[in-house]
């Protein structure tokens, strides 16, 4: 069994390290599954992914967080998603990032103004975050992709 290693933990995300030396191919449909009318799919299985070659482009600057809380809950981004971060992603206007902010990591869009840098939510509850000079800054990671679960 593969040791998933936890590197730090912080009120908004749990982070841990990537492991892409494993292998494991899993059965892959051919063609999509139709959201729509069924189709025989059971025909098409006949190629293989691996999840590691697939979500992770610089393992090297790869970690795994989990989410804690609900600010990015209208992203579709809830407690106990998994993310895929990829430190070395220039980050842009619009995605949404990992930051570090006077002590603290938060899951935000980040929104780059020439001025200014907001973090903003994706939940009315929670109101954006204009970033100073006077704030400890640093946009973390840029998530690639989240993971979640859809059994009750």
């Amino acid at each position: 069994m593969q040791k998933i290693n936890k590197i730090a933990s912080s009120s908004t995300l749990d982070f841990y390290s990537a492991n892409t030396e494993t292998v494991l191919e899993l059965p892959l449909v051919v063609g999509g599954i139709a959201a729509g009318f069924p189709s025989p799919a059971q025909d098409y299985i006949d190629l293989k992914i691996d999840l590691n070659k697939e979500l992770i482009t610089n393992p090297s600057s790869t970690f795994y967080g989990r989410v804690k809380g609900a600010s990015m809950q209208d992203a579709g981004i809830v407690d106990g998603d998994i993310l895929v971060i990829d430190k070395s992603i220039v980050p842009q206007d619009g995605d949404t990032a990992v930051c570090y902010i006077d002590g603290e990591f938060t899951l935000k869009y980040i929104k780059i103004e020439p001025d200014a840098v907001y973090l903003v939510p994706a939940n009315q509850k929670f109101k954006p975050i204009k970033v100073t000079e006077e704030n400890n800054f640093c946009i973390w990671g840029v998530v690639t992709y989240s993971i979640k679960s859809h059994k009750k």
